[in-house]
């Protein structure tokens, strides 16, 4: 049996955008050839919807579109994803299985994420259908695991709508996931998935077909559009594609940066280049995203900053080929302080005058993003989130944080791993002692531990979820986890104000680890 496999970037709350897609694809020969195409889940309005599926305009024009696709059934089947109302039941995350210009079943999924609680109803989950002579067992990701050797039916294929959400850890645990079905129900499989970008939230595709011995019949590429037609009867076996996770990330952070860019019709970007790494490995995501005709980089050097800073700025800048200007703070920073002088009187300089100093910066940024019509790229990463790390209205400005779901540590890999041909990245900028450079000789290891360590504790802590008491156990000092601990827990505040970012974890700050803030 022929199944033509669809893996295509869906935009979110457009399904007359979707239809133009939709009907290439149903047209196209690929489909003529095969007795049934599929689409991701969510295919006519995209996902997340949050509280826009509420609205009953959203459902009516998705409605209208669905009548559009089954007139244009003829001859033809499909499996499309919506949201759909159901008579007696309520709203539903649905499969809708068409053929012939009917409805011929409707799957709805059963386990629905918490945000999808709010507004959906709970459905049947995986439901068989007898279709060509095969029983086809069809539902979403999250439903499969219900389909065991104990279901009532066995089936002879199984095919899975994803609309699943991208982490470095998610392609090879749906590959583990699909391997085991298969072995455990001597069933060929069709798992298909969505690629491109919804804000914070990615898609990887990788979709992939197995016959029922195991083999990988087909693997598609990861962040791409693709379709393709496969015989799941065949024996022969695919080249199995199995990237780094490093590779992964890069190209999630790329295509991420593309899509909320395209997607909300931005077009420049400016970011502040300290000559550090973090910003280095923002400005290198961005040029390979955007363009360097695209990205523009600010060097706001202090009294405090080094020669070597600035340098090592202006060598990245010319290795990317973007524009970039210098504007001193130095000047500004005095006339701050001067103008505070009577209200803070002879009190010693402290951390408000290093904040003061960030603030200047991110007004800068904030200005030329004004005046030029750029959005500002946040470069902030997550350990420096998670500690606290950083300056409320300086450094934490931005329409949107590019690295805040990798520690520091993730950082130097990703920077190591753009430079495995040539140096784009400066080598200074990877091996120098990382520095906010807001006082004489500051470094980041005055305030943090070494991030070897600390990202270590932090990786326990949150995306393991392991208490103080199970971290000591592993063996880390019992003082500096409690203080690691205690300024993860004390500035859930401060994360709560920070830039929406391009998740790439399995547990990201404000998408997926919420506490309370006090």
């Amino acid at each position: 049996m022929n199944v033509h496999i669809v893996q295509h970037n869906i935009i979110t709350n457009n399904p007359e955008e979707n239809l133009k897609w939709i009907l290439e694809e149903i047209d196209s020969p690929q489909a003529a050839d095969s007795l049934l195409t599929v689409f991701p889940a969510c295919t006519l309005c995209g996902y997340p919807l949050f509280g826009s599926v509420a609205y009953t305009d959203i459902q009516k024009r998705a409605q209208a579109v669905l009548q559009e696709c089954i007139q244009h059934s003829e001859h033809k089947a499909f499996l499309i994803g919506m949201p759909l109302q159901i008579q007696d039941k309520g709203l539903c995350n649905a499969i809708v299985f068409v053929q012939n210009n009917a409805i011929r079943a409707i799957i709805t999924k059963k386990y629905l994420a918490p945000d999808e609680q709010k507004y959906f109803v709970r459905g049947e989950g995986v439901q068989m259908v007898n279709y060509q002579g095969q029983q086809i067992a069809i539902g979403f990701y999250e439903d499969l695991k219900e389909l065991t050797k104990s279901h009532s039916e066995q089936p002879d294929m199984i095919i899975c709508c994803g609309c699943n959400v991208f982490d470095y850890k998610k392609p090879y645990s749906i590959r583990y996931r699909m391997h085991k079905i298969v072995e455990n129900l001597n069933a060929s499989l069709v798992f298909v998935n969505r690629v491109g970008g919804e804000g914070s939230f990615l898609y990887a595709g990788g979709s992939m077909a197995l016959n029922a011995a195991g083999s990988v019949l087909c693997q598609f590429p990861y962040f791409e559009a693709y379709s393709q037609s496969v015989d799941l009867q065949l024996l022969s076996s695919c080249e199995d594609e199995k990237p780094e996770a490093v590779e992964l990330v890069y190209k999630a952070l790329t295509m991420g940066l593309q899509e909320y860019f395209g997607k909300n019709h931005f077009q420049r970007a400016v970011l502040g280049l300290s000559g550090g790494i973090d910003s280095a490995l923002v400005c290198a995501l961005a040029v390979a995203a955007l363009g360097p005709e695209n990205v523009h980089g600010i060097l706001m050097p202090s009294q405090y900053s080094t020669d070597h800073s600035v340098k090592d700025a202006e060598d990245l800048a010319h290795n990317l080929g973007i524009g970039y200007d210098i504007v001193p703070i130095a000047d500004c920073f005095e006339t701050l302080k001067k103008t505070m002088k009577p209200v803070f009187g002879e009190r010693a300089e402290d951390v408000t005058e290093e904040n003061m100093q960030a603030r200047i910066r991110g007004t800068i940024l904030m200005s030329y993003a004004n005046k030029f019509g750029a959005i500002l790229l946040n470069t902030t990463n997550k350990s420096e989130a998670a500690m606290g790390y950083g300056t409320l209205y300086g450094d934490s400005c931005g329409a949107l944080s590019v690295i805040g779901d990798l520690y520091k540590t993730e950082v130097y890999e990703l920077s190591e791993w753009i430079n495995r041909d040539r140096e784009i990245i400066p080598r200074n900028s990877i091996d120098k002692a990382p520095s906010a450079e807001l006082r004489p000789g500051q470094k980041d290891s005055d305030s943090l531990p070494d991030y070897a360590v600390l990202d270590t504790i932090l990786n326990l802590h949150i995306e393991e979820e392991l208490s103080f008491d199970e971290i000591v156990e592993e063996g880390h000092d019992p003082e500096l986890v409690r203080e690691v601990l205690r300024k993860v827990r004390v500035n859930e505040w401060k994360r709560l104000q920070f830039a929406p970012l391009l998740k790439v974890s399995p547990m990201s700050f404000g998408l997926d680890r919420r506490v309370p803030i006090s």
